[in-house]
């Protein structure tokens, strides 16, 4: 019996922590960033980034990079010259508004261990990152380390920029005069739509301790003064009250009992026609093809223990029990959508 399967795509998986790890490491060590607009060779480049001496070990790793086509190179040998691609250049080179690249930052510093621990995490249920090792949970952690906080929400900035601005530039917020984006973090989805609808009434509302994050960063990005940051604990105080509340990359947190008390103080800060949106890697209602959404969902057990993502449809049940009596659901990209429920 003849067969035309090969194990090729199962060992491309299997070995797929050797391709994210080589980019993971270009990243931190600001390779993309370095290079910029130039064209160098191995030697230069590697200089220019630190690597040791060893030429095989930088024409290898740069060649590697080549051939995963997040670099490009011009020619052969020791005289090639290598360059960013325009998709590296736009969004891995940190002189660039676009950048993304602290969500890679922090996989290699963070999650990329984590992930390790994969099996103990399913056969336990217990999260294995920090509080493995201190007995802190994450936010717990990051919240004690100022420094450390500012980089987790920019690098969570990061991923969402482009779910954000294609959320902005669907929704029709023209029925509605006030805006309020709950957990915040730096305030980039409500500077952007405080840019994009200047109609709107927008606030930004998170702890405390990430208020003077989302001030400076909103300085920043000229917009001081048009979104008002507010502080608070959405687990134990009533949410601002706005026309349209959106929680962008939160839900997924927590687990049901912490969906259920955020969506119902969503539903209770509302007024009547007012819009929950909620922004997030939405696993398929099949559960078939949106493998992002579902290794993202993997991480919050990593994570959290007993946090997950879903699906449109569970998002849309939850809120049905609340009260939300009608539903929408906004692509944003291939792996991402904008979940609405209005009042």
């Amino acid at each position: 019996m003849t067969t035309n399967l090969t194990p090729a795509r199962l060992l491309d998986i299997g070995f797929g922590f050797t391709a994210a790890q080589t980019l993971l490491t270009a990243t931190a060590l600001e390779l993309f960033t370095k290079l910029g607009d130039q064209a160098m060779n191995a030697k230069d480049l590697g200089d220019k980034i630190g690597l040791h001496q060893a030429h095989r070990a930088r024409i290898d790793f740069f060649d590697a990079l080549v051939a995963l086509q997040i670099l490009e190179r011009q020619g052969d040998g020791e005289t090639a010259l290598y360059r960013n691609t325009p998709e590296s250049g736009l969004f891995l080179d940190k002189s660039k508004p676009s950048y993304v690249g602290g969500i890679l930052e922090m996989s290699q510093a963070r999650l990329f261990p984590f992930w390790a621990d994969l099996k103990s995490a399913l056969l336990t249920g217990k999260p294995q990152n920090e509080i493995k090792h201190n007995g802190k949970p994450l936010f717990e952690e990051l919240y004690a380390d100022p420094a450390r906080l500012e980089q987790f929400m920019r690098a969570m900035a990061g991923i969402s920029r482009g779910n954000f601005q294609s959320f902005v530039d669907q929704f029709d917020f023209a029925p509605y005069q006030t805006y309020c984006d709950v957990g915040g973090a730096t305030g980039l989805l409500a500077g952007m739509v405080a840019r994009a609808k200047p109609h709107l009434t927008v606030a930004s509302y998170d702890l405390p301790v990430v208020a003077p994050i989302a001030k400076r960063s909103l300085n920043e990005q000229g917009l001081d003064g048009k979104v008002q940051v507010l502080a608070g604990d959405f687990l134990k105080e009533k949410l601002p009250q706005a026309d349209v509340i959106s929680m962008g990359m939160i839900l997924h947190d927590w687990n049901m009992e912490g969906k259920m008390h955020l969506i119902r103080a969503a539903y209770d800060a509302l007024p009547k026609g007012g819009a929950f949106v909620v922004i997030e890697h939405l696993i398929d209602n099949a559960r078939r093809t949106n493998a992002f959404g579902l290794m993202i969902s993997l991480n919050m057990l990593l994570e959290f223990g007993d946090a997950f993502d879903y699906t449109a449809a569970e998002f849309e049940g939850w809120c049905r029990d609340v009260g939300f009596t009608r539903f929408q659901t906004i692509p944003l990209t291939p792996v991402a959508s904008a979940a609405v429920a209005y009042k």
